[in-house]
């Protein structure tokens, strides 16, 4: 058992452990926060502030999806009108080959193991 002479005096102690924190506090926010013109380090995308976009430049981004959008669209219509009637014989080895394709992937997605 220990005497009282090697026991250290709590409130000693816990003056050491207060000045310790203090110290350690200062220690980590002096790396935190960056200085106002050193530029920040590499950051992931989604934490990197947003910067605001100009009224502008939004315009600008809904003009060319609007562009975007409508040439789409012209696309699928004009390849919507370009089918013409298919004779039967190019339907029936479509028809045949799409067989082919959908038993071929039944047996893909099977738990058949054919190797």
């Amino acid at each position: 058992m220990s005497t009282p002479e090697e026991r250290p005096n709590p409130d000693e102690a816990l003056a050491r452990a207060h000045a310790a924190r203090a110290k350690m506090a200062a220690a980590l926010d002096e790396d935190q926060e960056p200085e106002p013109d050193e530029p920040p380090g590499w950051q992931p995308i989604w934490k990197r502030p947003r910067k605001p976009k100009s009224k502008e430049a939004k315009k600008q981004e809904l003009r060319k999806q609007r562009r975007r959008l409508q040439k789409v669209r012209r696309r699928r219509l004009a390849a919507g009108q370009s089918r013409r009637p298919r004779s039967r014989q190019n339907r029936i080895g479509n028809a045949a080959a799409r067989r082919d394709a959908r038993a071929l992937s039944r047996l893909r997605h099977s738990n058949a193991w054919l190797w």
